[in-house]
Order: structure tokens, then C-alpha cells, then sequence
């Protein structure tokens, strides 16, 4: 919004629209980037603590923490003065992901379905909000306040897990929220069940060291991988900066903002089918046809911009409209199989004991990969012109190879099977199974 561009960003409202500057490097300014990436800088810090915190305290404590962290990010941005109070705002929401992450649950796929559903939502008022000057961007900025205070109510209404209270020793609060979940004070047999859990994994060793045996590497490295080629395949660079993009290809401001609603779309109804799809057609074969269906667009996208976009002209409007039509096909592609995917493998293939410990690796990943990208994408595009569209092709190249020879299917395999019917029969993972077995406290340096 250039009322927002004006007031924080001088240099980049003056090169938009003033300057002769170049196509690409338009919004090539490190303020901005900043502005993007600090949010996911300090939830990767937040993680630290919010895991540490969800175990002592609770699930509910930690939904309250985040949503008060949420509330002051959104008072420091709708009310920013200067570039200073918008990072600290950014911080500050950061803070509430790194806490809000700790209570996604198990159902990934949903989770990243109101993920895709938050982002259109954010995207429809921003399109709105554009017209309103010049507050336009206090308004789409103090809007995350409603889902905020959502949070912060329903931390105090809904009831804390029964899991939670059993593993910090309240039986019987325990007890009586599995009473009132179940709508019968029949629940002894569940309630042994979980406290025989909770009890287990009190006597097994720290997940953290037991990511260090060997038998761990395969699903940590699996892990570590999917949240970093999820990252440089290329996704959040067009979902953070697609207006840029499309300003860069010469639409105005509102048809950008519009354009990004239609991509939002596009990605929320992609990630419903990838649910109904999953288990159907399975986890390899989704990654698969996503990872050609992102290399075409990204390579014909790459193409178009190179031969049709230069420093100083506008892409022809069919040509233009066409980006955008390919940009829908890449949003699709990852939002049925790289979007959930990311967070549903990395649930499946760790054993119970290191499953919350691995996990906390992806996500530790996935934030610094996102920071990384949301801080450079900008200046790459600048530097590269459409050469940025090869470099994400390449690393979409490199996905499809490890899902085609490393990724092993979880579809329908239990936890508890995972070992054996997964890893165990896997043509590389195996060797790092057989020799386990033989030297059961062998550690792998990682």
C-alpha cells in the first residue's frame, strides 16, 4: 500500500513511483525484508521456551501466553509511528507463533488448512483496506487483533487436556475433564490407559538423547530435509511478496492485492483436496506430482519473465495474465502435497519416545528457512532478475529426486510399525537399523 510504503519505506515509494528504477528492484530494500522476516526470527528464540512451558504448565497457560504476545504485537503495528515500533510488533507476533505452534495438535493437515484459510482471510482484508486512505494499513495490520482475542477468550473457556494434567501429576482434574469430554463417569479404563502412558515415558530417556542413537538419524535427516526443501521450493516467496511480484510485471496496486487473493484461493481449496487425497492416492505420489508440476511453472514463469520482462518495460497483458495463471499451478501443487506434507510425514515417522523431540527439530528448520528466504527473496530478485525462478526450479529438481529415492511411504503404517514396515525395509535407511539392533546404546554423530 503506498500510504504504508510512504510513511515507513520513503525510498521504496520514491523508486516506485518517481524513479527509473528497474522492474526488479523496486522494493529491493533490507527495512522491508526485515519487516517480513523478524516474525519468524523470534519464533524460532519462542519455540525455546513455549515447549518448555507447554510441558510444565499446560496447553491452556501456553494458548494465553501466545495470545497475549499476539495482542501486542497487533497494538505496536496499528499503532507504529516509525519503522522501530513496526520490527518491534513483528517480534512480538513472532513470540506469539513460536508459543500458538506448541498446540497444533496431531490433524497437520487441518492445521494447515486454517493456516491457508487465516492467510485468504488476510489477503481479502488487505484488498479491501487498500482503498481506505491513509489508514488503510492500520486497519489490515490491527485486524489480526479479532483472531487474537479469539485466542486469548478461548484459552480461558476451554478445558485443559486430560493428558496434560495426568503427566504433571493432577489425577483427578484429570479424571474429571475425561468425565466431561466423554459425557460418562465411565472412564477408568481410558484413564489407566493414559496414566500407564504418561507413566512409560517418564521412565524412558530424554527424547532429545534419544534422537542421538542411531536408528534416529533416518527420520531426523527425513525431517530436516522436507522443512528445508518446503522453504527453497520457492512457496513463501510468492505467498510473502506476491503483489511485488505482480507490481514488478507492471499490475497496479489493487490488481496485485487482487491477484493475491485469487492465488490465496486457489491455495486454500488445494489444501482441502490434498485431505481428501492423502490417503487415497498417498503421501509419495502427491510430493511427486507436485514436485513437476512446481518445476514447469517455475521454469515457464522463469522463461516468460526472461524473454518478455525487462529492467524497464511491463509484461504484455496475456503474458502477464498468464504468470499469474502458472503461479495459481505452482500455489496448487505445493498446497496439495509440500504444504501438509511437510508437517503430516515428519508426525509418522518418528517412534513415540523421539516423535515430540523430532518434531521440534522440523519446526526449529522450517522457521529458519522462512527467515532465510523472507529476508533475501527481495535482493535476489533484484540481483537475479528471472534467473529466481531457475534457482527455486533447481531446488524443486533436487525435492523430486529425494522423494523418488529416500522418502519412504507412511500411508496407513502405524507408529508403532513404523520401524519395521518403514525404515527396516527402506534400500539406503537400513543399514541404519541392522547394526542398532547388535549395539543397542550406539550413537551417530549428527
Amino acid at each position: 500500500m503506498d500510504d504504508f510504503l510512504e510513511k515507513f519505506f520513503p525510498a521504496v515509494y520514491v523508486r516506485k513511483h518517481h524513479v527509473k528504477e528497474n522492474n526488479y528492484c523496486k522494493y529491493n530494500d533490507k527495512g522491508l525484508q526485515l519487516f517480513t522476516s523478524s516474525l519468524y526470527l523470534a519464533a524460532i528464540v519462542a519455540s525455546f521456551f513455549a515447549s518448555k512451558c507447554c510441558t510444565k504448565f499446560g496447553r491452556r497457560p501456553t494458548m494465553g501466553v501466545a495470545s497475549m504476545f499476539f495482542l501486542a504485537g497487533v497494538v505496536f503495528n496499528a499503532a507504529a509511528q516509525n519503522l522501530a515500533m513496526l520490527i518491534i510488533g513483528r517480534l512480538l507476533l513472532g513470540l506469539g507463533v513460536g508459543f500458538a505452534n506448541q498446540i497444533r495438535g496431531m490433524l497437520n493437515i487441518l492445521f494447515q488448512l486454517m493456516i491457508t484459510i487465516g492467510i485468504l482471510v488476510a489477503q481479502i482484508l488487505n484488498y479491501f483496506m487498500s482503498s481506505h486512505h491513509p489508514w488503510g494499513w492500520r486497519l489490515s495490520l490491527g485486524g489480526a487483533g479479532v483472531p487474537a482475542l479469539i485466542l486469548c477468550f478461548g484459552s480461558l473457556l476451554i478445558p485443559e487436556t486430560p493428558t496434560s494434567l495426568i503427566e504433571r501429576g493432577h489425577l483427578e482434574k484429570g479424571k474429571l475433564v475425561l468425565q466431561k469430554i466423554r459425557g460418562s463417569d465411565a472412564v477408568e479404563a481410558e484413564l489407566g490407559e493414559l496414566v500407564a502412558v504418561s507413566e512409560a515415558a517418564k521412565g524412558m530417556e530424554s527424547p532429545f538423547k534419544g534422537l542421538k542413537r542411531r536408528e534416529s538419524f533416518p527420520p531426523l535427516v527425513v525431517t530436516v530435509l522436507i522443512q528445508v526443501f518446503q522453504q527453497f521450493g520457492g512457496m513463501n516467496a510468492i505467498m510473502f511478496y506476491a503483489p511485488v511480484l505482480f507490481q514488478t510485471m507492471g499490475f497496479k496496486s489493487d490488481a496485485s492485492l487482487l491477484s493475491n487473493v485469487i492465488t490465496g484461493s486457489v491455495n486454500c481449496v488445494a489444501t482441502f483436496v490434498s485431505s481428501v487425497l492423502v490417503d487415497r492416492a498417498g503421501r509419495r505420489a502427491l510430493l511427486l506430482e507436485a514436485s513437476a508440476q512446481m518445476f514447469l511453472c517455475q521454469v515457464i514463469m522463469g522463461s516468460i519473465m526472461a524473454v518478455h520482462l525487462k529492467d524497464h518495460n511491463t509484461l504484455p497483458e496475456g503474458m502477464a495474465m498468464g504468470v499469474v495463471v502458472l503461479i495459481c499451478g505452482f500455489v496448487a501443487g505445493f498446497a496439495w502435497s509440500w504444504g501438509p506434507m511437510g508437517w503430516l510425514i515428519p508426525s509418522e515417522i518418528f517412534p513415540v519416545q523421539t516423535r515430540n523431540a523430532g518434531y521440534f527439530f522440523g519446526v526449529s528448520t522450517n522457521m529458519i528457512c522462512t527467515f532465510i528466504i523472507a529476508q533475501t527473496y527481495l535482493s535476489m530478485l533484484c540481483s537475479m532478475r528471472a534467473g529466481v525462478f531457475f534457482f527455486f526450479a533447481s531446488w524443486i529438481a533436487v525435492m523430486g529426486l529425494f522423494v523418488a529415492f529416500l522418502l519412504p511411504e507412511t500411508k496407513g503404517v502405524p507408529i508403532e510399525e513404523v520401524k519395521e514396515r518403514v525404515w527396516r525395509k527402506h534400500w539406503f535407511w537400513k543399514r541404519y537399523m541392522t547394526q542398532d539392533d547388535e549395539h543397542p546404546d550406539k550413537e551417530v554423530q549428527l
